[in-house]
């Protein structure tokens, strides 16, 4: 086996019995990107200082010192910050280190990778489809082997979407689980830091990595960090017919339900749900996000930092015009507050639902991968693609994507969702899934 395919459980244990040394997992994974990445881009920078530790890429938008920090944007060209942000800190205080930072949609603006100033990224899957976004790149990096594990962030579906689409676990923590200290701000209230990796148990060990309070960060919580394994037959896992949408790809709704009975089989309890349509999350979501984007990105003035504002690309643009307009006088009440009134609507519905059900179960994204190309001239592609995983971003919920089949070679995810605080629950069902299934060990060939 290459060094390279190892899972990051595979890497400590093999470390700890010195099966292999650091430098020859390093120089695994170093060789695997000069072969592949001409073909797939996942990586904007590669970290040459790399000798020691586990090789973990890093989404660009989490500011590494001495590490060129872009954001994917024109703007952030040349900036090397100076500190590290919480995750990236932690990450080395368990002995990863960076192996290089991956490519995004600019500013986290988009869900296709498409949206990046250094180009788009590939799905290892098939060169002429989309990675997902906005990390599309972390997830790029892992099913390409070019990396053990990586890190991403999650605003709407940044990391889910992605890792659906090109058929990877990713977390999504509880916002306020993971520190957003050094996170390059894109919507502050759904920003969560999370890990893609090859498998749930990968998953776990780097969110017990990064998970709890930093002083750095006052909207994170004080909640214990355990590592409590569920038992799944006393669990209830409802499936909610608003998410098995009739417009979604053939096949998607029909994987994702065999992937229930798989739970089913293994003790859970499966009860039919109804939940608020994840379409008016679009609505939502759009215009807090725009307004938060607007605020957030003002401070790119290119005065202590980055270049002029007129290296935003057109995307950048267009969500601090929409953001400045509903945040602007006359229209606040009618699109900005009444938005944070409807989120508020969706936070109650799905503290109803676990009353009920324990878990919610539903695919990640309509379709698989699509082509390259897709999001050109279609403003709301982002949205329209992370339309289900939306709704428990802007209620801060957890959430994980597992692969769960495939459609024609390219890999399809379900994703299971929790209340807050409830990733021990998450994590435990989707391992079980995972050890009765393989489709985790499917690689694309490249």
């Amino acid at each position: 086996m290459e060094l390279n395919t190892l899972t990051l459980t595979q890497a400590i244990e093999g470390l700890k019995t010195r099966t292999f040394s650091h430098a020859e997992l390093i120089a695994a994974c170093t060789d695997r990107i000069k072969s592949v990445e001409p073909n797939i881009k996942a990586f904007i920078t590669v970290n040459q200082k790399v000798t020691n530790g586990i090789p973990i890429a890093v989404k660009d938008n989490f500011n590494t010192n001495d590490i060129e920090t872009t954001a994917a944007s024109d703007i952030l060209r040349g900036y090397v910050p100076p500190y590290d942000a919480t995750v990236v800190r932690k990450l080395k205080e368990h002995g990863m280190m960076i192996l290089g930072k991956t490519n995004m949609d600019a500013f986290a603006h988009g869900s296709s990778t498409e949206a990046s100033d250094f180009g788009a990224t590939s799905n290892p899957w098939d060169l002429e489809r989309l990675p997902g976004g906005s990390s599309g790149g972390s997830a790029a990096a892992v099913i390409a082997d070019e990396c053990i594990a990586a890190i991403g962030s999650e605003t709407a579906g940044s990391i889910r979407q992605p890792a659906s689409w090109c058929g990877v676990v990713g977390l999504k923590p509880t916002y306020g689980r993971v520190s957003r200290y050094g996170l390059i701000a894109m919507a502050s209230s759904t920003d969560s830091p999370g890990p893609i990796t090859k498998t749930v148990a990968d998953a776990r060990i780097l969110y017990e990595m990064l998970a709890g309070f930093d002083p750095y960060d006052a909207t994170t919580g004080h909640q214990p960090v355990t590592s409590e394994i569920i038992n799944i037959k006393h669990l209830t896992i409802g499936v909610p017919k608003q998410y098995f949408r009739s417009e979604a790809q053939n096949g998607v709704n029909q994987r994702v339900l065999d992937a229930a009975k798989v739970l089913e089989k293994l003790g859970a309890r499966l009860v039919d749900l109804s939940l608020l349509d994840p379409e008016y999350a679009v609505s939502v979501y759009t215009i807090l996000q725009r307004a938060e984007v607007s605020s957030n990105l003002a401070r790119f003035d290119g005065i202590r930092f980055g270049h002029r504002r007129d290296q935003f690309n057109e995307e950048n643009k267009r969500r601090i015009m929409l953001g400045n307009y509903t945040l602007s006088a006359g229209y606040y009440d009618a699109y900005y507050a009444k938005a944070q009134k409807v989120r508020t609507l969706f936070i109650n519905d799905f503290h109803k639902a676990f009353d009920a059900v324990d878990l919610i179960i539903g695919p990640t994204s309509p379709s698989t991968a699509l082509k390259k190309g897709a999001s050109k001239d279609h403003v709301m592609f982002g949205e329209l693609q992370d339309i289900l995983v939306e709704p428990s971003t802007i209620a801060g919920l957890p959430g994980i994507n597992l692969p769960c089949g495939f459609i024609e070679r390219l890999p399809v995810g379900m994703q299971l969702i929790g209340p807050q605080w409830s990733e021990d629950k998450i994590l435990s069902v989707a391992q079980m899934y995972e050890e009765q299934t393989l489709w985790h060990t499917q690689r694309p060939k490249l």
